[in-house]
């Protein structure tokens, strides 16, 4: 790639499902990229996604490796299942794609950091997907913790309390398995909110947590719970769930000896701020929906920010906004969450090591007293 303005970033879809169909249409938002291919074990899939969001010249493919010899394809969006993330993104690092993956980049940290060190070999560029960091609100509230407008930081909070059906669970062999869904409802849905939260208030010293299977007919969590101790010496919860009715969407919450924020989705709900007035409220909160159903309620606008900014960060040759090793942040604190439970809530001080992290952690998960 050059660094030209009107170049055109041609863009490949891995995997057309659920979530897939989103980054396409985010791909038709932006100036700059074009959906060049789609790729698919289900040929109908790719098919249907080329037909709905390309230009009449999108290619399809049922063969990865064949469309990453395509040369019309500059980068890519990995849409598979969790565990086949790495795997998928070192193949496309090697053909020399650069890379924009969902959430999480990866079930494992071993995997996550495969991938970060074959993106860097290739020197391809690796962005994680987050797009609840996109929001302006969640911006100006970590502006506002990080500069001390609330003063010194006391708690932190991330309530992410979903509703997941048991038909949800069933659409899909690959869901709630350790092998590719990597965990329940914090490694597929809380991991969101435990991002944000740690893009607010840094990172995590220590946690204890619990993890359960309280309704849904599933080998992983559907509801957990963890302390939290941040390295800047405040203290948290960190709270995920697929198994409460309704699902209410993810809050946060932050407070200081000198104020409070919450950030409800995407709006901020509460800025008691000394000597400031309330914020604006210049958006509406959007997860909701998705919190009760996952094809409900999302917006695209998160997708069409981090393909754009994958794009200039192409262009300009730079890094982008959430990097591998950023996004890499939160399935750690996942994974010491897990592992905490494991032990029976006992404390688990991070970073982790490999030896704490799989597959061997997903082979004992199985036998956990949820």
């Amino acid at each position: 790639m050059g660094t030209a303005k009107n170049e055109i970033v041609g863009w490949g879809i891995i995997g057309c499902g659920v979530i897939g169909p989103w980054h396409a249409k985010a791909v038709q938002l932006v100036e700059g990229a074009r959906m060049v291919a789609c790729c698919d074990v289900i040929r109908e899939m790719a098919e249907k996604c080329a037909e709905e969001f390309g230009d009449g010249d999108t290619a399809v493919y049922t063969d990865l490796e064949k469309m990453l010899a395509d040369s019309n394809v500059d980068a890519v969006s990995i849409c598979t299942p969790s565990g086949m993330h790495a795997d998928n993104g070192i193949i496309a690092a090697q053909a020399g794609k650069h890379i924009l993956c969902e959430k999480p980049m990866d079930v494992t940290l071993q995997k996550i950091d495969a991938l970060i060190e074959a993106c860097e070999e290739n020197n391809v560029k690796l962005a994680g997907v987050f797009q609840r960091r996109t929001y302006e609100t969640s911006k100006q509230v970590r502006e506002a913790v990080q500069s001390g407008k609330l003063g010194k930081l006391v708690v932190g909070d991330s309530y992410q309390k979903y509703f997941r059906s048991h038909e949800y669970y069933a659409s899909g062999d690959w869901r709630a398995t350790w092998e590719l869904d990597g965990g329940g409802a914090l490694m597929n849905q809380g991991v969101h909110g435990i991002d944000l939260l740690l893009y607010i208030m840094g990172d995590i010293r220590r946690l204890n947590a619990r993890c359960r299977t309280l309704v849904r007919n599933i080998a992983v969590e559907d509801t957990a719970i963890a302390t939290v101790e941040f390295v800047n010496g405040a203290l948290g919860v960190i709270e995920g769930t697929t198994s409460v009715t309704p699902g209410m969407g993810g809050k946060i919450e932050i407070s200081g000896d000198d104020g409070t924020i919450v950030m409800d989705g995407d709006k901020i709900a509460v800025w008691d701020v000394p000597g400031e007035a309330d914020v604006e409220q210049t958006e509406q909160a959007t997860d909701v929906g998705s919190a009760r159903d996952p094809a409900a309620g999302l917006d695209v606008a998160g997708h069409v920010r981090h393909i754009a900014d994958l794009v200039d960060a192409i262009w300009n040759d730079r890094g982008p906004q959430i990097p591998g090793r950023e996004a890499r942040r939160a399935v750690e604190v996942i994974k010491a969450i897990y592992l905490s439970s494991r032990g029976g809530g006992e404390t688990v001080e991070l970073p982790l090591s490999y030896e704490d992290d799989g597959p061997g952690i997903d082979d004992r998960g199985r036998d956990w007293d949820w």
